[in-house]
């Protein structure tokens, strides 16, 4: 049973996504990424698989949507893995066109069970990951709340990561690079805009538009920033100057915020 704002009556997370939630425009797509990853990583290699975001949750959109996996492998991933992984990404991007893209994230099982990943990656995993394939690791690993300190290790690093998306930004020469950095700029500002006020509200939401929402409550003098920010996570062919207009405006001044609020990221290696 849940409150109404994605956790249980004792106030956890209720983990996102199930498998029963994928649509049947989105099953071939995850039946077929199922199958490969049996091609191209064996038991010996691969420890679990997952799926996250908009298909295990239910509300992807054919022809909009991207697909999103994690594999948890037995040790740190390799040059070969990685080239495994994009050779996967690419063949379910070309086959179905009901995901725009494909993209998989890749880690090691003892990262996950780390200490130093115990309120960022193993949250996700635990909270936001749909169980794919192998043994599921939310079984050894901590139930979670909304606190300031998993909004700290999650997302307390914008201010780090700000001067890399500015150089990227000026050198993206493309339409198509500048939307694709658009989308992930502001999906980033979103959930790092939900994250900052996330303890005080106490809840948890992986929509962009309702996270869009919450965060305009507590900071209403930017909350027509951050509401284009969402609309631009969506559609970011439809606003071509807004990438340069959110890393100047908005993202300075949420850095600056989040470290006042919550504090910086532990640094990782």
């Amino acid at each position: 049973m849940t409150n109404g704002t994605g956790l249980d009556q004792d106030g956890y997370f209720v983990r996102e996504g199930s498998l029963d939630r994928v649509s049947a425009r989105f099953a071939p797509v995850v039946a077929e990424l199922r199958a490969r990853l049996t091609d191209h990583f064996g038991p010996d290699r691969l420890h679990s698989g997952y799926l996250y975001g908009s298909i295990p949750r239910g509300t992807a959109v054919p022809g909009v949507s991207d697909l999103d996996a994690l594999l948890v492998l037995r040790e740190e991933p390799t040059d070969a893995d990685r080239a495994a992984a994009h050779a996967i990404e690419d063949a379910l991007d070309a086959a179905f066109p009901q995901i725009d893209g494909a993209g998989i994230l890749l880690c090691g099982v003892d990262r996950v069970l780390s200490e130093l990943e115990r309120y960022d990656l193993a949250w996700f995993v635990a909270c936001l990951c749909t169980p794919l394939s192998g043994p599921d690791l939310a079984a050894r690993l901590p139930r979670y709340r909304p606190t300031s300190l998993l909004a700290r290790e999650t997302n307390g690093d914008l201010f780090r990561g700000l001067p890399g998306l500015r150089e990227k930004a000026a050198a993206a020469t493309t339409e198509a690079e500048r939307t694709r950095l658009t989308r992930g700029v502001a999906r980033r500002l979103v959930r790092t805009g939900f994250t900052l006020v996330m303890p005080r509200w106490g809840g948890w939401t992986s929509d962009l538009t309702e996270s869009a929402e919450v965060f305009a409550r507590y900071y209403p003098a930017h909350a027509n920033q951050m509401r284009a920010a969402a609309r631009a996570a969506r559609t970011p062919a439809a606003y071509p100057a807004l990438l340069d207009e959110l890393l100047t405006g908005l993202a300075p001044w949420l850095a600056d915020t989040y470290l006042a609020v919550h504090g910086a990221k532990a640094p990782r290696p």
